[in-house]
């Protein structure tokens, strides 16, 4: 596929990409970590400069893409805090106008994903959106790297994801849609994945070969498959339903029991922080085929892809 074709663009949610697209990035993942490693150390991005924007704690996506912008040859400006972009109040039209004049990227980390999508609506570069309260599309192409790593491929594997309808259920219901994965998401009743978000799923599995399930019954969902994955019962914003939420979500963790009814090769990842104990038994997380630091550190190749496409 010809790179420049992404040239210019944002990556909001996964399905800004085309299964052909999405498959392009997590290759080009693969190869630059692969040159890396052997020591083949380009910096395509010379004299470029991206804003990292984090209106949430970051430990992952800070140190990532940083150091990708910096291995590129980058020059990252982090704005956070009582620094941050949007910390006087100014518009996100007028804020988006002034940065495109400085920098040739903008990784916005935030809550509402109506404020990532009116950024790239008003910016001339491109806008990566590195957290929403409704997408993570930037884990999700760690994740997918990582499946490749182990797998050599994405059609046809189950991939399971137990817990909070959140935006990384969301996230991995488009991205199993969009590689031909069969995604099967368990949620307790009342806190399952979007449903215009499992509809345009659907929509795309119906072309790719894949499939989506949404159910209640995490054995369900984990009987077969080749990924299983969980995250936080309650996502930032939500600490104060903490005390409700582990009531609900109790039947959902992911201990030993329910992974084992997984394939025998199958994987674990969990995007991080992890509450062990809560969605994640110890024996779970530490277990020899448990890759989330792997996963961990593939935010840093895939963001560093993605950023090498975009700005050309």
């Amino acid at each position: 596929m010809n790179n420049e074709l992404f040239k210019g663009r944002d990556l909001l949610a996964m399905d800004d990409f085309s299964p052909e697209e999405l498959v392009h990035v997590v290759g080009v993942a693969e190869a630059q970590k692969r040159m890396w490693a052997t020591g083949v150390k380009k910096a395509p991005l010379v004299g470029r400069t991206v804003a990292i924007i984090l209106q949430k704690p970051s430990l992952r996506t800070r140190v990532s893409f940083e150091v990708a912008c910096l291995r590129l040859g980058a020059s990252p400006i982090i704005m956070s805090g009582p620094d941050g972009a949007f910390s006087r109040g100014e518009t996100i039209h007028d804020t988006a106008k002034v940065l495109e004049r400085y920098v040739d990227a903008i990784v916005l980390r935030t809550y509402a994903h109506a404020t990532v999508v009116e950024l790239a609506a008003h910016a001339s570069v491109p806008v990566i959106n590195a957290l929403t309260d409704d997408h993570h599309p930037c884990q999700g192409l760690a994740d997918l790297l990582t499946i490749q790593e182990r797998f050599g491929r994405f059609a046809g594997l189950r991939f399971a994801y137990v817990g909070d309808g959140n935006n990384m259920a969301n996230t991995y219901l488009l991205a199993g849609a969009l590689t031909g994965m069969h995604v099967s998401v368990a949620s307790p009743q009342g806190f399952e994945p979007s449903a215009d978000v499992v509809a345009r799923a659907t929509s795309i599995a119906e072309r790719t070969g894949g499939r989506v399930t949404v159910v209640n019954d995490p054995a369900i969902a984990v009987a077969g498959a080749n990924v299983v994955v969980t995250d936080t019962w309650a996502s930032m914003g939500q600490e104060a339903e903490h005390d409700a939420r582990v009531a609900a979500f109790e039947p959902y963790r992911v201990d030993e029991a329910l992974f084992s009814k997984a394939e025998p090769d199958a994987i674990f990842l969990h995007c991080l922080p992890a509450h062990r104990g809560e969605e994640v038994t110890d024996g779970v997380i530490d277990h020899p085929r448990s890759l989330v630091f792997d996963e961990a550190e593939n935010r840093l190749h895939a963001q560093k892809a993605l950023l090498s496409l975009v700005l050309g």
